[in-house]
């Protein structure tokens, strides 16, 4: 099985902040983590992987730091990874990344495939998987919470779905890209072993002159969305009334009287 997965490094912090002229994150100096549902991706392509053989490439399209991302994807067992960085990529929206991942996944070759997770906790949008089967023309399967059975002779693929009414049996024919969520698996922690492999791998870079990408598609000038406006929530104001009684009783029954007051109850 050849199987690719499309992993992002996402800030290790809510205190995120944006830069006002572009409308992006700013990440340099931000400590980043593999996004949570990214990691269910690789850990579900590693089991298949260790059933039916194969090869595992993890890919990311980030800054340099993102490196440390891959190192921990190739620390819990894949065999491969790839960092797709350059300027010109910066300031990416969905339509301009799954662009920009699409055209990697041509130049790695063939592939069974494509595991992604759910959405990344930054953005929280849920189109890059989609919008990379899209840009390949293969078909999606998403929130996927258990692949049923997978036969790559026959090229075809079981999965269940989650949905809001419960859940959903569907097939694909091979290659198609599946968006994963929390209840397929649980990933597991890389090795010492694993460490230490990913600390001596040479993992390449790929920019936009080995992508042959078309420059005006990718990074801030290829993305047809933009944000206009960023506000931070005011924090929550909040105050704590103890209710003093001689009894639970009696504490009930002013607390009653309190919120009748104040309309919450009638």
């Amino acid at each position: 099985m050849q199987a690719i997965v499309c992993i992002k490094q996402v800030p290790d912090t809510t205190e995120v902040k944006i830069d006002p002229e572009r409308g992006t994150l700013i990440r340099e100096g931000v400590p980043g983590i593999i996004n949570p549902f990214d990691t269910y991706a690789i850990e579900e392509a590693l089991r298949w992987k260790e059933k039916l053989g194969g090869k595992v490439t993890v890919i990311t399209m980030g800054p340099p730091q993102a490196i440390s991302a891959l190192k921990e994807a190739v620390a819990m067992g894949a065999d491969e990874a790839i960092l797709l960085s350059d300027p010109a990529f910066a300031g990416a929206d969905t339509w301009a990344t799954a662009y920009t991942l699409a055209a990697a996944i041509r130049k790695i070759g063939q592939f069974d495939l494509i595991f992604c997770g759910r959405q990344a906790i930054d953005g929280d949008t849920g189109q890059v998987g989609p919008g990379v089967a899209t840009q390949l023309q293969i078909n999606q399967l998403t929130y996927v919470c258990k692949i049923a059975s997978l036969d790559l002779e026959q090229k075809r693929i079981e999965v269940e779905r989650l949905v809001e009414e419960g859940k959903e049996v569907v097939q694909s024919t091979l290659p198609c890209l599946i968006t994963v969520v929390k209840d397929i698996n649980q990933p597991r922690y890389p090795t010492i072993l694993g460490i230490r492999r990913s600390q001596k791998v040479q993992i390449p870079t790929w920019t936009a002159k080995d992508l042959e990408v078309d420059p005006k598609l990718i990074g801030l000038n290829g993305s047809p969305t933009r944000v206009v406006k960023i506000e931070t929530p005011p924090a929550r104001a909040g105050k704590c009334q103890i209710m003093q009684a001689e009894s639970v009783e009696q504490q009930a029954e002013l607390l009653a009287e309190k919120l009748i007051a104040e309309k919450i109850i009638v």
